[in-house]
């Protein structure tokens, strides 16, 4: 097995990726005497070569894929292990996608690192792809204050001290790598976590909406709970398709999501036929009523809760549009008044769901 490591610039690779794995080499000699014996270090191309099997070390840049694309492993090894360092500065899950499409490939087993700082940006590609459950996926986090003092410094510590009393955002983001939001985050008042089932037993209050979609529009049903007395918000349930009939997902909110002929769903009122489609196969449903300023109206009140609470593992669309949920910016980088009309169909089906809280006079 080969190795390669990866960052945007090639001409970063030298000082900082490469400085790092030939002092790691040094560090491991002072334990195993006759180490660096076996390691041959070249620079033209940046390689470290272990000498008796072979076993190659590459550094490559992604601003010249073709470089990576045209690695060819010694006779009988595959690259199986990939490290992407400082991957916040990559062009983008695309990019690295196509990368990984070239070098995973010859064996079976992989292993891939992605190592960052985190962007304040809850939008930023980094912190959507590490929100994503996959099986075989570890994240971890750590911060300078699990650091041995004489690795970073005590003039490090106390930088840190200073920002952490004048600058509160900045050292949660900076030193202790927490997602900040960059001020254009519109729900602020996210707690994504697991909703237990003791929890749903108890919920009372259950409310239910659709947003209607096709393609490349989704459909989107949302169900939740929610708290008057504390204002919380727990949406627990979802079903998102495309391209599917009227019937057919009827069907599916019946048999899948056990929705009953009782129980009401409040829908987008743009698509009346749906509606009456609805209707005809028996189901309880009613269309939102909108009205002037509603969007705006809706999109305040629900940011203002104490809490809205997300299950990820049951309702992975709903939590995804909720965190990367943003205003967008002009060319100077100004924040735009109003809420953005694009990825927001879970957003939507919880306003025409809760339609008859947030439209009380008070509430």
């Amino acid at each position: 097995m080969c190795a390669i490591v990866i960052r945007r610039r090639a001409n970063t690779l030298r000082d900082s990726v490469y400085s790092q794995m030939t002092w790691a080499l040094d560090k491991l000699n002072e334990t195993y005497f006759t180490l660096l014996e076996d390691y041959n270090e070249l620079k033209t191309p940046l390689e470290i070569t272990k000498v008796s099997t072979g076993q190659k070390i590459y550094f490559r840049g992604t601003d010249d894929p073709g470089t990576i694309k045209s690695i060819k492993p010694p006779p009988g090894m595959y690259i199986g292990i990939i490290w992407y360092e400082e991957f916040d500065q990559l062009q983008g899950m695309n990019a690295v996608r196509k990368i990984n499409q070239s070098i995973v490939r010859g064996g079976n087993d992989f292993w891939l690192f992605y190592t960052y700082n985190t962007p304040a940006s809850r939008n930023h590609f980094v912190n959507r792809e590490k929100r994503k459950i996959k099986k075989n996926r570890i994240v971890h986090k750590s911060d300078y204050t699990q650091a041995p003092i004489e690795w970073i410094g005590q003039a490090f510590i106390d930088e840190a001290e200073f920002i952490k009393e004048t600058s509160p955002n900045t050292y949660e983001n900076e030193y202790l790598g927490n997602e900040t939001g960059d001020g254009g985050s519109v729900f602020e008042n996210l707690e994504i976590r697991e909703i237990t089932d003791d929890e749903i037993k108890g919920f009372d209050r259950i409310y239910r909406g659709i947003d209607w979609g096709w393609y490349p529009d989704p459909f989107h049903y949302s169900k939740m709970h929610f708290d008057a007395a504390r204002r919380e918000l727990y949406i627990f349930d979802e079903y998102r398709c495309n391209k599917k009939t009227n019937q057919s997902t009827w069907k599916i909110l019946q048999e899948e999501k056990g929705v009953g002929y009782d129980d009401l769903i409040t829908a987008d009122s743009a698509e009346n036929k749906s509606i009456g489609d609805y209707k005809d196969y028996g189901a309880l449903i009613r269309g939102a009523e909108k009205g002037p300023n509603s969007v705006e109206y809706s999109m305040k009140w629900l940011a203002g809760l104490n809490k809205i609470i997300i299950d990820r593992t049951r309702c992975s669309a709903t939590a995804e549009e909720f965190e990367n949920y943003e205003l967008e910016q002009d060319k100077d980088g100004n924040y735009i008044t109003g809420y953005p009309d694009k990825d927001n169909h879970a957003i939507d089906s919880v306003r025409y769901a809760l339609e008859r809280i947030w439209k009380r006079r008070g509430q």
